[in-house]
């Protein structure tokens, strides 16, 4: 299993973008059909999807990472680990990024003093 890469910076994104989303794109490099029974994110704020069904060898699958930037403000580091079937298991994926606050309104800001 190789993937074209680990690690997605997302750079700065803004509060009100809600969730953002990168794919990264695998190919199984093995003699064999690759099986990927589970991703899991480092927190709930992190969503991921994957090709559920078997990879054959030479072909390419993708697992979809979601991230929800709402209500989030400041640097984040986010680990994806992907368990398969392979002798590399699992495989540790990263995104990162900044997410800048909403800016405030003068009624909110009476309201917090």
């Amino acid at each position: 299993m190789v993937f074209t890469e680990k690690t997605y910076d997302f750079g700065t994104v803004k509060e009100e973008a809600g969730k953002i989303t990168h794919e990264f794109t695998f190919k199984n490099t093995g003699d064999a059909p690759l099986v990927i029974p589970q991703v899991t994110a480092s927190c709930g704020c992190t969503t991921p999807s994957w090709t559920k069904e078997p990879i054959a060898p030479g072909a390419t699958g993708t697992i979809t990472v979601t991230y929800n930037a709402s209500g989030r403000p400041g640097p984040f580091t986010k680990t994806i680990t992907v368990v398969n079937n392979s002798a590399e298991t699992p495989q540790i994926l990263k995104i990162t990024g900044t997410v800048t606050p909403k800016a405030t309104t003068t009624a909110q800001t009476t309201v917090q003093k």
